[in-house]
């Protein structure tokens, strides 16, 4: 008997004849100069779900463009104004809110009029980001790391995965929390590789595979017998991986506040050490190679450099 055909699944919106959005979705009207604020958000939205961009990413875009609308009250997205944005911007409490919500709504207005074709203006064009300058590296001391990866194999396995992968290969947070178990091979358990992968494609240029070295493979093999078949190998949440480390740290006795930017930091700086220049920590930190990028990995050579010397006599340390 053959099979009955693949329902199709039809598309969120197609372009007209004139070029403008016609809506498929339930009873959602057509993007038009005259619409709302609220169904532009909408139709916004459902572009940037279908384009690939981060969940964390559209949820960010879309809050803030719920908190637009509010202060600016409704009017046809063709009357928002220069005023408008300018009420929205001053109404951020930091430098990075009032970036994020320029991020925000200039990219609804770049989409309302490059995709969407149905306006000409850009009402955030005279609006320039805050330049938020790059947080100063604090990099843990020798002994401290020494201290917190101990601190961290007596807290269980998994913060000592965790600490561990973010002190000796760099990974970022959100890497931490999205690698899987598939990602690690252990083919030869004296040299045990972890892949770094991405789901965007966006970001297929941070894609990484390290080697992790034969300690690892007895820290994932302990964390395999006690937490059973991993799939996630670090399942929780991002505030909760904050809080492992300041836990951690505390049970150190460091008398520091530590985050995990800190400990990849400190992964960085000792690479610089050992001699890794400028092209090899952006590959090793995943980074792209831009001019803040590379602002970033001068710090960490500059911090690995030799101590300068007040007293020309005294011998160098490193």
């Amino acid at each position: 008997m053959p099979r009955p055909p693949r329902p199709i699944q039809p598309p969120l919106f197609e372009l007209g004849g004139d070029g403008r959005l016609r809506g498929h979705v339930a009873l959602v009207p057509d993007l038009t100069a005259s619409s709302s604020l609220d169904v532009a958000r909408y139709w916004y939205r459902r572009y940037l779900e279908q384009s690939g961009h981060p969940r964390n990413t559209v949820d960010s875009y879309s809050y803030d463009l719920a908190v637009f609308e509010m202060l600016i009250g409704p009017k046809p997205i063709a009357a928002i104004g220069s005023r408008d944005i300018a009420l929205f911007l001053d109404d951020s409490q930091t430098r990075s809110t009032r970036k994020r919500r320029l991020t925000s709504v200039s990219g609804l207005f770049r989409f309302l009029i490059e995709k969407a074709q149905v306006l000409e203006h850009d009402p955030t064009e005279a609006f320039y980001p805050e330049h938020i300058p790059l947080k100063t590296p604090r990099p843990l001391f020798r002994e401290e790391q020494e201290r917190i990866l101990a601190a961290a194999e007596a807290d269980g396995p998994r913060a000592h995965a965790a600490i561990w992968l973010m002190l000796q290969l760099g990974l970022s947070r959100g890497e931490v929390l999205q690698l899987r178990a598939h990602h690690i091979d252990l083919s030869d358990p004296a040299q045990p590789v972890v892949y770094v992968f991405y789901e965007n494609p966006r970001h297929r240029g941070r894609e990484r595979k390290l080697a992790a070295g034969a300690r690892f493979t007895d820290i994932y093999r302990r964390l395999a017998e006690e937490h059973g078949p991993l799939d996630y190998l670090i399942p929780i949440l991002p505030q909760s991986l904050n809080k492992l480390v300041e836990r951690v740290a505390a049970a150190a006795e460091l008398n520091r506040h530590v985050t995990p930017q800190d400990l990849r930091d400190t992964f960085a700086v000792n690479r610089a050490r050992e001699g890794a220049d400028e092209a090899e920590l952006l590959r090793l930190l995943g980074l792209a190679d831009d001019s803040r990028n590379r602002m970033s990995v001068r710090r960490y050579v500059k911090l690995a450099e030799p101590p300068l010397l007040a007293d020309p006599t005294q011998p160098r340390r490193g």
